[in-house]
């Protein structure tokens, strides 16, 4: 399992976990938000992700960490 903090979130994902490839998301308390489909860009059964959330993502994967 891997985690970051950024941007008020807490991403974390587990390696080899199941399809499709996602991130579970917790608020800075530790309240879980939802999931987010890192291949679509959205979030998972009818989650929607705010904008920042997107963008911290897009950063993630630009920097290979997902």
């Amino acid at each position: 399992m891997a985690r970051v903090r950024r941007g008020g979130y807490v991403i974390e994902w587990f390696i080899s976990d199941h399809v499709p490839a996602h991130v579970h998301v917790y608020d800075s308390r530790g309240r879980f938000l939802g999931r987010f489909d890192t291949a679509r860009m959205e979030g998972i059964e009818g989650w929607k992700p705010d904008r920042k959330l997107r963008t911290v993502i897009q950063s993630l994967k630009d920097e290979g960490r997902l």
